[in-house]
């Protein structure tokens, strides 16, 4: 009866945007709504109205009420009170079976891909609990899928320019546009290196978000991390003044020391980049509370309050940023799998500093 009367029209629930009668019939359930909440219900009647009747019977045989042939004797009353009491549960569970039905449907259309599927939180407090938990997951799922979409879509770009690079320069290289020497084949070479290095940092991502990322943890002295660092990228400090302010009695901490100075070689390159010459970036390091606070602070242009709740989100750049978009959010990955955490303050034209907190222990 049910599909006789929706041949021609697509029932209630049906997704609007989507064709009736559908092309995939994986989207026709076995069970509509109604179908489902008339089961229910009569089910359930029909179990009530028998228990009643047994009770009746137990009762007019307790109390020895027979009939005139000696079997016992229902009383009309007891019949009423038995129907009525069934309806009215019938009732009560037509009110929780509409919501449950709701909820199955849902959970149908989310299984076949539709995650902007939302139900309406109504019912006892129990179902608008499970109805509040159905719609922050399907919110959940609909926000991961949109972001595995930009995902792709973002990896594709990154890929894409190096790549092209590489490719124009090889074939201006054969068609003799451009000179077979050696600072064009130092140009192709850059872009490898940029390629591998945008490949190296998306494993590094993967494993660090699905956890199987590996740490070789050992005692560490975070000061003479931070040294070693500073050390480093003295190239790139042109016209910047890189202050160290490290307390002298800093606890040894148990990291895995060539991740820590990737996080900490990620966090003083962009400071180092966005600050202006003649500007100052300071790295501070001092423990509280049996964890190691590791503050890179400078005197750049700062960043906008709009922009600084993405810095950390994936292939994420400001307008005046350079390079991939992943250092952050691999340095926040990697500060998370140390089991510490790592946040940003900005005011815009007073500078940014990057705060993580490592556990001593």
């Amino acid at each position: 009866m049910w599909h006789r009367h929706h041949r021609r029209r697509p029932p209630p629930w049906w997704p609007a945007g989507e064709s009736w009668p559908p092309i995939n019939r994986a989207h026709v359930w076995k069970h509509g709504r109604a179908r489902f909440v008339r089961r229910v219900v009569f089910l359930v009647a029909g179990l009530l109205f028998l228990s009643a009747i047994g009770t009746a019977t137990l009762i007019s045989k307790l109390f020895g009420a027979y009939g005139p042939d000696r079997a016992p004797y229902i009383p009309p009353v007891a019949i009423a009170v038995g129907l009525f009491l069934v309806a009215l549960l019938a009732l009560a569970m037509r009110r929780v079976a509409l919501p449950l039905g709701d909820i199955v449907e849902a959970a149908n259309r989310v299984a076949d891909g539709d995650y902007s599927t939302r139900i309406t939180e109504n019912g006892p407090p129990s179902l608008r609990t499970v109805g509040s938990a159905f719609n922050t997951m399907a919110a959940r799922l609909e926000s991961q899928e949109r972001q595995r979409r930009h995902l792709m879509a973002d990896i594709a770009h990154e890929l894409r320019t190096p790549l092209t690079v590489i490719q124009g320069r090889l074939e201006g290289v054969l068609d003799g546009v451009y000179p077979r020497d050696d600072a064009t084949l130092g140009q192709v070479i850059e872009e490898t290196r940029l390629l591998a290095r945008l490949v190296e940092d998306l494993r590094t991502l993967a494993n660090a978000e699905s956890g199987t990322l590996t740490l070789q943890k050992e005692p560490t002295d975070v000061a003479i991390l931070i040294q070693d660092v500073v050390r480093s990228l003295s190239a790139e400090a042109e016209g910047v003044s890189v202050r160290i302010d490290a307390a002298a009695d800093l606890p040894l901490i148990a990291v895995d020391p060539l991740r820590i100075r990737e996080v900490l070689a990620n966090l003083l390159s962009n400071a180092l980049r966005h600050t202006p010459a003649g500007g100052v970036v300071s790295l501070r390091a001092h423990a509280t509370d049996g964890r190691i606070v590791v503050m890179v602070a400078d005197t750049g242009a700062g960043i906008a309050p709009e922009d600084l709740p993405k810095i950390f989100d994936r292939f994420y750049k400001g307008t005046t940023s350079r390079g991939s978009g992943l250092g952050l959010t691999i340095a926040r990955n990697l500060v998370v799998a140390h089991g510490g955490e790592i946040s940003a303050s900005s005011r815009k034209g007073e500078g940014t500093i990057i705060t993580l907190t490592l556990p001593a222990a």
